[in-house]
């Protein structure tokens, strides 16, 4: 078989990176030598990156060969009714967008935040108008080049079921979801793990977005404890009795033709488990 063409790597520090290194600049390299492919930088409590790291990763990454992406911060609420949050909001975004730029990284990843007891509906068209605001401006700031992936959310009182998504995605083309498989999982109360549903789920972006766009989306995993809100917390592959199945999501991917760049967002294992990722995705492949 010919060198893998879909990208995995991890979101963060991993437990095992930490009792080894000590910088996260040192992350492309750790990653290189257990045959990962990307690293996702985490700006979620804020975009405080310096010059200096934002070149040493960059250096690293290309030394490397590992893609990075970054995740904006959490503080972003996409419906917001508030002036000042929405400016708060659009700024989070340009900021993320200009470390991404210093590093040499090409997407950012974005929550669309709650619902902040709004309808379904206004708040998505809510959000739509924040992200025009935000397309209109990002070839003046110089970072029209970096790709925003909106992502899909865990709680089900968040905006961003997969319909949403595809919804603020065709605001502008140049923005590619996130598909969280485990955040999806956790909303669904675990209905969403069949083979059969991650396939239909998969080619609903398909018919869309268009397959081009698709091809090399964004996307995350890990197993996920739910309560009947959705999202509790996210789990070891080891913690048993834990979903999604992984080999579903895999052979809808591999039979859709599909090649994202899948970040593991495991508790403290993505690197471990993101190996085991590549391995059942490389040995599937194989045998189609």
């Amino acid at each position: 078989m010919g060198e893998n063409i879909m990208e995995f790597g991890v979101a963060g520090g991993t437990d095992a990176f930490y009792n080894e290194c000590k910088y996260s600049y040192q992350m492309p390299k750790y990653l290189r030598k257990l045959n990962l492919d990307a690293y996702e930088y985490q700006c979620s409590r804020g975009v405080k990156v310096s010059d200096e790291l934002a070149l040493k990763l960059k250096e690293e990454a290309i030394k490397n060969n590992i893609k990075l992406s970054v995740h904006a911060p959490y503080y972003i609420s996409l419906s917001t009714q508030e002036e000042e949050k929405k400016i708060k909001t659009k700024q989070y975004i340009y900021d993320t967008m200009k470390a991404a730029k210093k590093m040499g990284a090409d997407r950012i990843v974005v929550h669309a935040g709650a619902l902040l007891g709004l309808d379904r509906n206004y708040a998505v068209e809510s959000a739509c108008n924040i992200i025009k605001e935000v397309m209109a401006k990002v070839d003046d700031l110089g970072v029209g080049d970096i790709t925003i992936c909106l992502e899909t959310m865990g709680k089900i009182n968040q905006l961003g079921d997969s319909k949403e998504i595809i919804k603020m995605c065709k605001v502008d083309k140049r923005l590619l979801p996130t598909i969280d498989f485990g955040h999806l999982y956790a909303r669904s109360i675990g209905k969403l793990n069949t083979y059969e549903a991650w396939k239909d789920e998969l080619s609903m972006y398909i018919n869309e977005l268009g397959y081009e766009r698709m091809k090399n989306f964004h996307a995350h995993f890990s197993h996920m404890d739910y309560t009947k809100g959705g999202e509790k917390s996210h789990v070891k592959f080891s913690d048993e009795g834990y979903g999604p199945d992984y080999n579903n999501v895999c052979k809808a991917l591999i039979d859709l033709k599909l090649e994202p760049r899948i970040i593991c967002e495991s508790a403290g294992t993505q690197d471990i488990d993101a190996q085991i990722m590549k391995e059942i995705y490389n040995n599937m492949k194989g045998e189609n």
